[in-house]
C-alpha cells in the first residue's frame, strides 16, 4: 500500500496509519483549507499509540479499502495524536462527552471546514452493529446531508460550538475550608469497595491521587479507615494482574473489579503517580512492599523507558501479534518449559495458573488457555505452606522471575512509543526524586537530573518557551499548560532531593513565564493553552483530575510551595486567586478534582519552613536531611544553606538570610509562616517538633 500523507510525520501513532488506504491528513491550516475548497466536511479521528481500541478501529474500518474509499469520497480526513495534541483532545473529547454522555478513544468526529464538530462518537464499526450506525453508513448519512442539507449541518455546528464554553467554565466561591475535605472523603468512603480495594467497580482504576488525598486526610484528622482504604487499594493492586509480576510496571486499568484481567498498555504517567502514591504510603507505613513497589516500577522505568540521553518515553502498547495481552499472559506448558519440575508446580499454585486459563477473554467471555500471573496473598505469606522461611521463598521466585523475563524477552514486543512528553517526564521527575529522597537511593535523583536536563537543554528556546514533544531529533508543538505545570513541580521535587538551588530558580522562571502566557487574568486559573497558541472552538481550561492531574490543580500545589519556598507572597496571591476561582465547581463535585484538595489542603495548614545551615557533604547535615524524608509531612518545603550558597539562596529567599549554624553544627531552622524558632542541632528535637510532638 502506497503510504498517504503521514509518512512524514514523527508521531508513532500517525505512523501507524501511514500506510491505511484512508487519504489521511495532519492537523494543519492547509489541511482545513484543502476542506474548504474542496467543499468537503472533516472526519477527525484521535487517539493514541498504545490505544487497544484504536487498533481494533484501524484493522476493521481504516485498513479495508471498502471503507477508506467512503471516507475519502465524503470526507477531508485527520489524524491526530491526543498526546501531541491534548489541547485538540480535550476540546473535542468535551463536545463528544457533551452529546453522548460519555467519552474515550479513539475519538471520531464530523467537523465542518472552520473546525465546528456536528457528530461524535468513540469506537464506530465498519458496519451497523445492534442498533449502532456503522462507519460506512454514516458516510453515506453525511454525503446526502452535505449535499442536500448543508444549512442544517452549519447550524447544528454552530449550537454545538456554542456549547462548548460551559465545557470549560467553572464557579467561582469563596475560599474552602475543612469542611470540604471531609465532604469529599465521606463521599470516597461511600465508593470505597471493602472486598477488592479500589472505588466502584469494573472497570477498575488505580486513582493515584485520590489515594494521595486520603494519605493526607489520616494524616489531617488520624482516621484510620482513611488509611485502609490506601493500604487495601495498593495491596490488591500489588498482588493483581494489573501489576506485571516478571517484568514490573502496572497496567493501564483493570477491567474487572478483582484487579486480574487488565488493559496491558503501560503508561509512563501511570507509573509515576503511582510510585508516588507508594513511596508516600510507605512513609506513613513504614511497610517493605509499598518501598519495594516503587523501587520495581523505577527499576522498569529507567530499563525500558529510558532514552540514552535520560528523558523518558511515553508509553508501551498492549498488543504484539495484532493481540491484546499476548506478549504478558502464560500458558501452563510454556511456563512449566521454563521452570521445570517441582518448582513449576509451585509457582503454578502460588500464582494461581490454569490448564485452561484463569481468565476469560473480555470480547468472547470465553477462557483461552492464557494465564495471567496474579497472588491471593502476599508471597512471604505461602512460605509456610511449601515449609520455608519468607525471605527463602521471596529468594527463589526472583531467581524464578529472571529466569521467565529473559524467556519473555525472545517474544515479539509490544511497540514503545518512544515520543518524549515534557509533562510526562515532569511527572517522572518528581517520582524519582521522591524515591531518592524517602528510599535514600542518590541514583534515582542523578536519573531525574538526567531527564531535568534534557528538557532544560534539548526542548525549551532561548526565550524560555517550551516544546511539548522530542522525536528522532524533532521538536514539535508548542507546550501547553500541563507542560510547564508538571515540570515545574519535577523540579521543585528535584530540588527537595537534591539541594541544588538552579532547579528550585528555573522552577520560578518557568512559573512566571506559565502566568504570562497562559493565565487568565479575567477569571484567575490557567488556560490549556498560550495566548498565542492556534484558534480552536473555544479555548480549553481544564480542572477535572483524571488519568492525570489537571494543569490547574498541580498549578496550585506549586503556587503554594513556591509561594513558602521563597517567601514572596506573590505567590500565594495567585494561589488564593485560584483556590476562589474554581471553589464553587469543586464543591459541587469534590471527588473529580481530588488532586485540587491536595491543594485545599496545603493551603489550610500552616506553613512549615525548615532550614538545615550546614554542609550537606557532611554527617550531621545528611542525618538531618535523612530524619526529614523518613517521616510523612506533606505541609513541608526544605531549604539548605551552606556557606557556599549563603548569598545566593538569600536572594531566592530572603527569610533565610541570618539563619546560621548553632556551634559550628548542622543546624535546623523550623518555621511556620517564615517566623522561625529558636533553631536545634538534635535530629530527634527537629523530627519532633516538625510532627508536632513539641
Amino acid at each position: 500500500m502506497a503510504p498517504n500523507n503521514l509518512i512524514n510525520e514523527k508521531s508513532p501513532y500517525l505512523l501507524q496509519h501511514a500506510h491505511n488506504p484512508v487519504d489521511w491528513h495532519a492537523w494543519s491550516d492547509e489541511t482545513f483549507e484543502l476542506a474548504r475548497r474542496q467543499n468537503k466536511p472533516v472526519f477527525l479521528s484521535i487517539g493514541y499509540a498504545t490505544c487497544h481500541w484504536c487498533h481494533v478501529m484501524e484493522k476493521e474500518s481504516f485498513e479495508d479499502e471498502t471503507t477508506a474509499g467512503h471516507l475519502n469520497d465524503t470526507f477531508v480526513c485527520i489524524k491526530v495524536d491526543r498526546e501531541e495534541r491534548p489541547d485538540i483532545d480535550a476540546v473535542y473529547m468535551a463536545v463528544c462527552q457533551m452529546l453522548t454522555g460519555s467519552g474515550g478513544w479513539p475519538l471520531n468526529l464530523f467537523l465542518t471546514p472552520d473546525k465546528k464538530p456536528f457528530f461524535a462518537a468513540t469506537y464506530i464499526p465498519k458496519n451497523n452493529r445492534y442498533g449502532q450506525a456503522g462507519l460506512i453508513e454514516l458516510c453515506l448519512q453525511v454525503k446526502k446531508l452535505w449535499e442536500s442539507q448543508v444549512d442544517k449541518v452549519h447550524s447544528s455546528a454552530t449550537s454545538i460550538a456554542a456549547g462548548l464554553d460551559r465545557a470549560f467554565s467553572f464557579t467561582a466561591a469563596n475560599e474552602p475550608g475543612e469542611s470540604l475535605l471531609d465532604h469529599a472523603y465521606d463521599l470516597i468512603w461511600q465508593n470505597f469497595d471493602s472486598r477488592y480495594g479500589g472505588f466502584e467497580g469494573a472497570p477498575k482504576f488505580p486513582t493515584p491521587h485520590r489515594l494521595l488525598f486520603l494519605l493526607r486526610c489520616y494524616h489531617r484528622t488520624g482516621e484510620a479507615k482513611a488509611l485502609n482504604m490506601v493500604e487495601k487499594t495498593l495491596t490488591a493492586m500489588r498482588l493483581g494482574g494489573i501489576w506485571d509480576h516478571v517484568g514490573f510496571g502496572f497496567h493501564r486499568y483493570a477491567t474487572d473489579a478483582q484487579w486480574l484481567l487488565p488493559h496491558f498498555e503501560k503508561m509512563l504517567y501511570d507509573q509515576a503517580l503511582i510510585a508516588q502514591t507508594y513511596l508516600e504510603t510507605y512513609q506513613v507505613t513504614q511497610d517493605a512492599l509499598y518501598a519495594r513497589t516503587a523501587q520495581e516500577i523505577f527499576t522498569y522505568v529507567l530499563r525500558d523507558m529510558t532514552s540514552a540521553e535520560g528523558a523518558f518515553y511515553s508509553a508501551e502498547d498492549a498488543d504484539s501479534e495484532g493481540e491484546e495481552g499476548k506478549y504478558y499472559v502464560w500458558h501452563l506448558d510454556e511456563f512449566q518449559r521454563v521452570l521445570n519440575g517441582e518448582q513449576a508446580a509451585k509457582w503454578e499454585k502460588i500464582f494461581n495458573l490454569q490448564p485452561e486459563g484463569n481468565f476469560a477473554d473480555e470480547a468472547t467471555r470465553k477462557k483461552t488457555g492464557a494465564n495471567i500471573l496474579h497472588l491471593d496473598r502476599h508471597l512471604a505469606q505461602s512460605a509456610t505452606e511449601f515449609n520455608l522461611a519468607p525471605a527463602e521463598l521471596v529468594t527463589q521466585w526472583e531467581n524464578a522471575r529472571q529466569k521467565l523475563y529473559a524467556h519473555r524477552q525472545k517474544r515479539i514486543h509490544p511497540l514503545k512509543d518512544d515520543k518524549i512528553l515534557v509533562d510526562w517526564n515532569g511527572l517522572m521527575i518528581a517520582a524519582l526524586s521522591q524515591g531518592a529522597r524517602i528510599l535514600n537511593k542518590p541514583e534515582y535523583a542523578q536519573a531525574a537530573e538526567k531527564s531535568a536536563q534534557f528538557i532544560l537543554t534539548r526542548m525549551q528556546a532561548e526565550d524560555g518557551r517550551l516544546y511539548h514533544r522530542f522525536r528522532e531529533g524533532e521538536l514539535a508543538v508548542e507546550a501547553q499548560a500541563a507542560d510547564y505545570a508538571f515540570l515545574i513541580n519535577g523540579l521543585l521535587n528535584l530540588y527537595q532531593a537534591t539541594f541544588n538551588l538552579s532547579y528550585a530558580e528555573e522552577a520560578v522562571a518557568l512559573q512566571e513565564k506559565m502566568l504570562a502566557d497562559f493565565w487568565d487574568p479575567d477569571r484567575g486559573g490557567f488556560f490549556s493553552t498560550a495566548n498565542e497558541s492556534e484558534a480552536l472552538p473555544v479555548r480549553p481550561k481544564e480542572l477535572y483530575d483524571g488519568a492525570m492531574p489537571s494543569a490547574n490543580s498541580v498549578s496550585l500545589l506549586n503556587l503554594l510551595w513556591l509561594s513558602r519556598l521563597t517567601g514572596d507572597p506573590r505567590w500565594d496571591d495567585k494561589a488564593r486567586t485560584q483556590l476562589r476561582a474554581f471553589a464553587g465547581s469543586v464543591k459541587a463535585q469534590p471527588t473529580a478534582f481530588t488532586y485540587f484538595l491536595l491543594g485545599v489542603d496545603f493551603a489550610l495548614r500552616p506553613g512549615q519552613e525548615v532550614v538545615i545551615a550546614g554542609d550537606p557533604d557532611k554527617a550531621d547535615a545528611r542525618q538531618m536531611l535523612e530524619a526529614l524524608n523518613l517521616n510523612f509531612a506533606p505541609h513541608k518545603v526544605a531549604l539548605v544553606k551552606s556557606d557556599q550558597n549563603a548569598e545566593r539562596l538569600a536572594k531566592f529567599a530572603g527569610f533565610t538570610d541570618g539563619l546560621q549554624l548553632a556551634k559550628g553544627k548542622a543546624t535546623a531552622h523550623i518555621c511556620k509562616g517564615f517566623a522561625c524558632k529558636e533553631p536545634t542541632s538534635d535530629v530527634q528535637d527537629m523530627v519532633d517538633r516538625l510532627l508536632g510532638k513539641k
